[in-house]
């Protein structure tokens, strides 16, 4: 059962539930530039330049997190994510390397945050 916040734990997440989350360009975008940062990295929903409503953007995040790829913290005023990415290599081994591989493909001069 998901956490309080929607968080399937590692046993829940589902291939076709991530397949489909990784279906939407916004949304494999928001997980491609999660992969390019190091790891436990938190950012807020609007660093990653979606150009979407609010609502919107309130829909893909939940499809993300619902699916397991983020976690979402929630810190009062704000909200951040970050990319689960250990639980993801557990349950599904080499799945973030394949989309890793994609931002690097697509954009190979993509500048690291620091």
């Amino acid at each position: 059962m998901p956490d309080i916040d929607g968080h399937p734990t590692i046993q829940e997440m589902q291939i076709g539930s991530v397949f489909a989350a990784l279906a939407d360009p916004h949304r494999r975008r928001v997980i491609e530039l999660l992969c390019a940062e190091p790891d436990l990295v938190e950012r807020t929903c609007a660093s990653f330049g979606l150009t979407v409503s609010k609502s919107t953007l309130t829909h893909h995040f939940r499809v993300l997190r619902e699916a397991g790829l983020i976690r979402q913290i929630d810190y009062g005023n704000s909200r951040k994510v970050m990319l689960r990415r250990r639980e993801l290599e557990d349950r599904f081994p080499g799945l973030l390397g394949l989309v890793r591989g994609e931002v690097t493909q697509n954009f190979p001069t993509l500048p690291q945050r620091r």
